[in-house]
């Protein structure tokens, strides 16, 4: 029998109990990297499965919290990392390579790769609970559980019993304030932190309550042209849909409601496999927000990275500009390190009110928070509208460890710049998103030939180049990461540029090859 049987008042206790170790082990290791402890990394995406399903090759996102191996630099520092499916030894020798100076040998032997051969979509965490056996073996591996802790990619109440039942602190997220990172929430906190974020209604739940809000959007602002319904536990852009009011002629607000109501099937779908039917039925599960579509001829969608760190103190992290896509341009498909210098330091400072607002509310861990950015109408500067908090780790997350793990270097709050050791301030285009066709069948050892018969990886002499992610999904799904680490913006999107012709013309090369038999 289960001595905290999930969701009970006796697991929460006996999670906050776990959880007040966090601040001294923390405080510990943060003094003396040479302190002898554990790190459990979950990867877990722990969303909803229907939204995950948008995303293409989407269970080999885990493989995007393997920037955490690089921190076995430390020779006391011991991980252990589950995943849903073993990951090719290739690529973890690729992670492994990328430490330098450290023998392959030595960290090794600090690594423990556990997976659970499975590829269904249940949630990671959720297949480590129903693996009793394997469990065991995390909480062997683990040692002494006082100098443990678990990441994740997000915190559900998963992730909270699965700490519970290891008997280590969760460095995320309580899942019980996760309400603050939906669209709702997030819309919240903007309010409390008084930042500009665009007018619009949370907390809404059916297709009248879209019509209602709709409605009295459009009588407060009568040239409003569009509006945007969002998911409350929508991301990447995914989960968002546009209305048009051009398909609306009537003035009276009574009779208006009407043709909105009637309209809502004909939203515009961020994502290309969503319909009105499955909208708005996890409209009605999870709730939603409508909001004013920011417009603006020269939009900009920068981002503010933050972290509220084990004694509750709210740091800054990074400020991005995202590469958006999609039929409307609300899908994440990359980023730019760092944003523009001529609004990063206002996208900071907005970043780290919100993160000084959920400091108050005991969020910990890193988050994100973002902007649609467009000209004052006086043209000096801009206006940036919060749009969402990530609370969690995200997009960003992985190339900007990857950038700080490669180079060892700091990010300066004072100038938004990131500085190597030797003062060079370093720069990188990153995506998750480069596929195509060609790439399928390509195996990461494959990859790995190409980048280094054409130079394109990365040196740690000169601190340039190009790491990979996402490696196990080019076989199957010809879809890879990169990030392309330069001395400035120019350059590493030259490397981007480079890599992405070079794979290109590689994969065509091999479809050429290609020989099958006819169909039958």
């Amino acid at each position: 029998m289960i001595d905290h049987p999930p969701g009970s008042p006796a697991e929460i206790a006996r999670f906050l109990d776990i959880q007040k170790r966090l601040p001294d082990l923390w405080g510990m290791v943060n003094r003396d990297n040479r302190v002898e402890h554990t790190i459990l990394v979950v990867p877990s995406l722990s969303l909803d499965p229907r939204e995950l399903n948008k995303i293409s090759g989407v269970h080999h996102y885990e493989e995007r919290l393997l920037y955490t191996l690089m921190l076995l630099r430390n020779s006391r520092t011991r991980i252990i990392f589950v995943t849903s499916q073993a990951i090719s030894s290739t690529v973890i020798d690729y992670y492994l390579h990328l430490l330098g100076g450290v023998p392959t040998a030595h960290s090794r032997q600090r690594l423990i790769m556990l997976d659970c051969a499975d590829s269904s979509s249940v949630p990671l965490s959720e297949k480590i609970l129903r693996r009793p056996l394997l469990l065991e073996r995390i909480k062997r591996a683990i040692g002494d559980h006082r100098r443990a802790h678990m990441i994740c990619f997000n915190s559900s109440w998963l992730e909270r019993t699965l700490a519970v039942q290891l008997g280590i602190p969760l460095y995320a997220n309580d899942p019980a304030l996760n309400d603050l990172g939906t669209k709702s929430g997030c819309r919240e906190i903007f309010r409390d932190a008084g930042i500009l974020f665009p007018d619009g209604f949370e907390n809404l739940h059916d297709p009248n309550e879209i019509a209602d809000a709709l409605n009295e959007l459009k009588t407060k602002h009568p040239t409003m042209r569009r509006a945007v319904v969002k998911l409350n536990d929508g991301f990447s852009g995914e989960g968002n849909a546009l209305f048009y009011f051009d398909q609306i002629d009537a003035t009276d607000p009574i009779e208006r409601r009407k043709q909105i109501l009637a309209s809502l099937p004909n939203l515009k779908f961020e994502a290309k496999t969503e319909n009105w039917d499955s909208f708005s039925g996890k409209y009605q599960d999870m709730g939603g927000v409508v909001e004013m579509f920011v417009e603006g001829e020269h939009k900009l969608s920068p981002s503010s990275q933050c972290r509220v760190n084990p004694i509750g103190k709210a740091v800054p992290i990074s400020t991005h500009d995202q590469v958006l896509g999609g039929s409307t341009g609300q899908v994440f498909l990359g980023c730019t390190f760092p944003a523009a210098p001529s609004y990063r330091l206002e996208v900071q400072e907005a970043g780290m009110r919100v993160a000084e607002e959920l400091a108050k509310r005991g969020a910990l861990g890193r988050f994100a928070t973002d902007f649609v950015s467009v000209p004052k109408t006086d043209g000096q500067g801009y206006d940036h509208y919060a749009i969402e908090v990530n609370l969690r780790k995200g997009g960003t997350t992985h190339p900007f460890s990857t950038l700080r793990f490669l180079t060892d270097g700091s990010y300066d709050p004072e100038t938004g710049e990131f500085y190597a050791q030797n003062g060079q301030s370093k720069c990188y285009f990153a995506s998750d998103t480069l596929q195509s066709e060609n790439f399928k069948g390509l195996f990461p050892s494959d990859l790995i030939d190409i980048a280094l018969f054409h130079d394109l990886h990365f040196h740690r002499n000169t601190e340039r180049g190009t790491v990979f992610h996402l490696m196990g999904a080019l076989s199957e799904f010809g879809k890879l990461g990169m990030v392309c680490i330069g001395n400035n913006l120019k350059q590493s999107k030259f490397l981007y540029k480079n890599a992405t012709k070079v794979l290109h013309a590689e994969a065509n090369k091999l479809q050429e090859q290609v020989v099958l038999p006819p169909h039958a």
